[in-house]
């Protein structure tokens, strides 16, 4: 597979960005359940080995996880603000749960949950996200096994299908728009 258009303009961003811990946040919109959009911010874990696909991490208990179960469709929206450039990615989500039959796949998931912190992967064991908070014990956990992710912790990949990038330094700034079709990637200058 080779790297789509955007891939380098993207990593030169990121590498622009580095000495700031928040670049590697973005926003992911998808669509609830009742049809109502759902946004939120989450971490970037770097691109699914030989793909295009960007990884991120999710709980399964969260109502997200549903969301992309339904419609397993979003957008995400990164600012970098060293550079001044926005990427807008859009396409379909994929949860790789515990019992997702892929073992690449899950070598993946497994592989993720290696890398994140202590403090992250402790996230995963406490009380269930968005129910109501009844002490404080539920948050005062053990850290997991390192090497086995908790059954609830999901891999969340993105395959963008267009990506739009703006640059907004200049004048007039600079738009791209880039789109797959099929394996291919196409890019076109547009008006910003």
């Amino acid at each position: 597979m080779s790297l789509a258009t955007w891939r380098s303009p993207l990593s030169h961003a990121l590498h622009r960005n580095r000495s700031l811990a928040y670049a590697r946040y973005l926003q992911l919109a998808t669509v609830s359940v009742d049809q109502r959009p759902a946004n939120r911010t989450i971490v970037f874990r770097g691109f699914l080995d030989g793909t295009n696909q960007l990884q991120f991490v999710t709980d399964a208990r969260n109502a997200k996880a549903d969301q992309i179960d339904h419609r397993p469709w979003g957008e995400a929206c990164w600012y970098f603000p060293k550079t001044r450039e926005q990427f807008r990615l859009a396409g379909a989500l994929l949860l790789v749960r515990t019992e997702h039959t892929d073992p690449t796949l899950q070598t993946a998931r497994q592989a993720v949950w290696q890398a994140l912190s202590d403090a992250a992967r402790t996230q995963f064991a406490w009380a269930h996200p968005g129910k109501p908070q009844t002490d404080k014990d539920g948050f005062n956990v053990p850290v997991p096994d390192a090497t086995t992710p908790l059954p609830h912790f999901c891999l969340l990949l993105l395959d963008p299908h267009e990506v739009d990038h703006l640059e907004l330094r200049g004048n007039p700034q600079n738009r791209w728009l880039h789109q797959r079709d099929g394996a291919d990637w196409s890019v076109q200058a547009i008006n910003p």
